[in-house]
């Protein structure tokens, strides 16, 4: 009788999965896993959203690989030490899970491996699993990644995808292999009132919805703040719940312009991949200094506070931070817009700005967040390092009706149409009976500053 052990880390799936299948090809027995490692929790990346999210993707891992005669083992402790010790526990003769990028997941491998090697236990360690294409799987001639997305993207373009496989019919665990309880999100606290479900089915669910109801229109519509047109799969892709190599077939045999777009969304996550897993350093330094001065938390305080509680004044900024905070999610659009005025106009340093949105963000990541966040800060990989997204403009372009900012701003509900996004332009009388801030600062003003800190003068 031989047993593998699966180590599911952010791939929560039974469909298409390569650990799974390979461990099921190799073993007459298989221990799906899953470990709570206490050093997320001491990194504070644990964020209540994300853990209430994790937990409904573990409830209904556990239930689907009970449908097929398994169940979900789940430990708590550092890593390695349990794999090791289930392994020892099960006779395991081999470990499978996805490869990762973060300087965290490159630890854990490496302890990995020397735990398993100690024991005679092999690792292997699958790509493509929680990207598309795997991070060093195409490269520019002299360099080790792509620092600018349009050729990475024809090139990520042009590469033929693994083959997708569905998931598993039937499976066996040793019986012998104890589990802890599983976690469940009634016992965390301190959520987003409007925080989705998590899991595979529910992310199957909402990715063939909108492939029906918004797919053909996303390339059209994908910046609509008011129409939220988006998939809004971000979530199940940050925790594994889907498969982004399913993703893109899928997008692509649907075919059309919108297809296209979404498919290039998609690109733009391996991209961040594979720039983080050549430069690990990106997740906390720039990755392309400007030698910036930015003002710190103890500079910025009360503009760092307002902007977190949305009370900027600029009302599109003020409902996007609002949104995140009731929902643990935000519209990309609104994510651009208010990381360009926390860090262009406010000019505060781009961290202060990402730490916030991991702390509320349901598929915050390391990855995407850290180096979109640069991106707009101009240390990241954009060629307009000076590009500066003006909120009024950004709100009467993709909010002209106002009606992105009256769902999040309610003081705001009665001021009609695009007026909405400049309230202090309203005659005096109706804005003073408007229970709303001034603008926080004068974006004139901001713009300046932030020039003159980047020596363009």
């Amino acid at each position: 009788m031989t047993i593998a052990v699966v180590l599911f880390t952010a791939d929560l799936r039974l469909h298409d999965h390569p650990p799974l299948r390979a461990a099921l090809r190799a073993a007459d027995e298989v221990v799906p896993l899953f470990v709570l490692d206490p050093g997320i929790h001491a990194a504070g990346f644990d964020a209540p959203n994300r853990r209430a999210f994790l937990a409904d993707c573990l409830a209904d891992l556990d239930a689907g690989l009970r449908e097929r005669g398994g169940r979900l083992v789940l430990r708590s402790g550092p890593v390695a030490r349990e794999v090791g010790r289930i392994a020892a526990e099960c006779g395991a003769g081999e470990v499978h899970m996805a490869a990762g990028v973060t300087r965290y997941a490159h630890r854990r491998e490496e302890l990995l491996r020397k735990e398993l090697q100690e024991r005679g236990v092999d690792l292997h360690v699958h790509d493509a699993v929680i990207t598309a294409l795997a991070p060093g799987a195409v490269t520019p001639a002299g360099s080790d990644h792509y620092a600018v997305f349009t050729p990475y993207f024809r090139r990520w373009s042009a590469e033929r995808l693994r083959d997708t496989h569905p998931a598993p019919r039937t499976m066996r665990v040793p019986a012998e292999v104890r589990s802890e309880p599983l976690p469940s999100r009634d016992t965390v606290s301190g959520t987003s009132p409007g925080l989705p479900a998590g899991g595979e089915r529910a992310g199957r669910r909402r990715f063939s919805d909108w492939k029906r109801s918004g797919l053909g229109a996303y390339e059209e519509r994908h910046d609509d703040l008011a129409g939220d047109k988006t998939s809004r799969l971000s979530p199940y892709l940050h925790f594994g719940a889907l498969s982004p190599v399913e993703l893109v077939q899928r997008a692509r045999a649907h075919g059309g312009p919108g297809a296209d777009a979404f498919v290039r969304q998609l690109c733009w996550r391996d991209f961040h991949h594979q720039v983080l897993a050549a430069r690990p350093g990106s997740s906390v330094s720039d990755y392309r200094t400007r030698d910036d001065r930015w003002r710190t938390q103890h500079e910025a305080a009360e503009e760092i506070t307002a902007w977190q509680e949305g009370r900027t004044g600029y009302p599109v900024v003020d409902a996007a931070m609002r949104q995140l905070r009731h929902e643990g999610w935000m519209h990309n659009r609104a994510r651009l817009l208010t990381a360009s005025f926390l860090t262009k106009t406010l000019y505060v340093d781009w961290r202060i700005g990402a730490r916030h949105f991991l702390d509320l963000l349901v598929d915050g990541d390391i990855v995407n967040n850290q180096l979109n966040w640069q991106w707009v800060a101009g240390t990241g990989t954009d060629t307009r390092p000076h590009r500066v997204l003006n909120p009024v403009v950004q709100g009467k372009r993709f909010d002209a009706q106002g009606t992105y900012v009256h769902r999040w701003v309610p003081e705001l509900r009665d001021v009609p149409g695009k007026a909405v996004h400049e309230p202090w332009r309203l005659p005096a009388p109706e804005r003073a009976r408007l229970d709303y801030p001034e603008p926080l600062i004068d974006l004139a003003d901001g713009l300046a500053r932030f020039q003159h800190a980047r020596g363009r003068r």
